[in-house]
C-alpha cells in the first residue's frame, strides 16, 4: 500500500525556519522525482520545488529559490525542504509529490503558518 505523510509543519514566526519531511512507503522511492507543492488558503495549490531520482537537478519557484533546499534520502525513503526566512506569505498546507514509472503520488499536506 503506497502511503506519503508529510510533517514538520507548524506555526513559526517571520523569519524563522521549518523543515518538512515526507516518509513514504509501498514504492521504490529512489525511482521517482520528488516535488514539494503548496496551497494557500484560498488559492491554487503551485509548484515550489523538485529533485530528481538520484538528488540531482534541483529547482525551485521564484517565490522560494534562495530561501528553500529541497533534499532526499533514498536509503530512508524520506524527502526533505527546508524553508528559511519564512514570510505570512508562505502560510499554505505543504504537499509532497511522487512522480515515476507511470504514477502520481500525493500525501495528505502538512500545515504551515507564519506568523507573530
Amino acid at each position: 500500500q503506497v502511503q506519503l505523510v508529510e510533517s514538520g509543519g507548524g506555526l513559526v514566526q517571520p523569519g524563522g525556519s521549518l523543515k518538512l519531511s515526507c516518509a513514504s512507503s509501498g514504492f521504490t522511492f529512489g525511482s521517482y522525482t520528488m516535488s514539494w507543492f503548496r496551497q494557500p488558503p484560498g488559492k491554487e495549490r503551485e509548484w515550489v520545488a523538485t529533485i530528481g531520482p538520484t538528488g540531482g537537478s534541483p529547482t525551485y519557484s521564484d517565490s522560494m529559490k534562495g530561501r528553500s533546499t529541497i533534499s532526499r534520502d533514498n536509503a530512508n525513503n524520506t524527502g526533505y525542504l527546508q524553508m528559511n526566512s519564512l514570510k505570512a506569505g508562505d502560510t499554505a498546507t505543504y504537499y509532497c509529490n511522487l512522480v515515476g514509472a507511470g504514477s502520481n503520488f500525493w500525501g495528505q499536506g502538512t500545515q504551515v503558518t507564519v506568523s507573530s
